[in-house]
């Protein structure tokens, strides 16, 4: 097994980043930092509670944006499947996300770093069906 595109130290600030930013969510606003129930509770709500989830999803979005263009040739985007099929797998990943009440960033990130037991066996199923798909994924004939 060769091991590709190996990048601790990106993926260690990345990481860093992303905890901070969850921790501060938590810390100022008393809320958590789930992707899945942000942009769903966005769909529903007005006013001052659709304001502060607009603005969560826009920053993921310019997050993205900014790092393109701050940095020429290093982010790079393929997209290898088609666009029916980009929709289909949002789909089936937002549904995912709410027969399990969320999604990796609201268990993985602020459930586990609460020490919750549902969103740590949450997480566990997250990755063991990472792990198996890859595994198919990699073994196909």
């Amino acid at each position: 097994m060769t091991i590709v595109n190996f990048t601790p130290w990106s993926a260690l600030a990345g990481g860093a980043l992303i905890g901070l930013a969850a921790a501060g969510m938590w810390w100022l606003y008393g809320r958590l930092a789930g992707v899945s129930s942000v942009l769903g509770m966005a769909m529903t709500s007005r006013g001052e509670e659709f304001a502060w989830r607009a603005a969560f999803i826009a920053g993921l979005f310019l997050a993205g944006l900014t790092a393109v263009v701050l940095l020429p040739g290093q982010v790079h985007f393929r997209l290898d499947a088609g666009y029916g099929q980009v929709l289909l797998a949002g789909a089936l990943v937002g549904l995912g996300t709410q027969m399990g009440s969320g999604c990796t960033s609201g268990h993985g990130v602020c459930g586990v770093s609460r020490l919750s037991l549902r969103s740590i066996a949450a997480t566990l199923l997250f990755m063991a069906a990472g792990m198996v798909t890859v595994y198919f994924w990699v073994h196909q004939s």
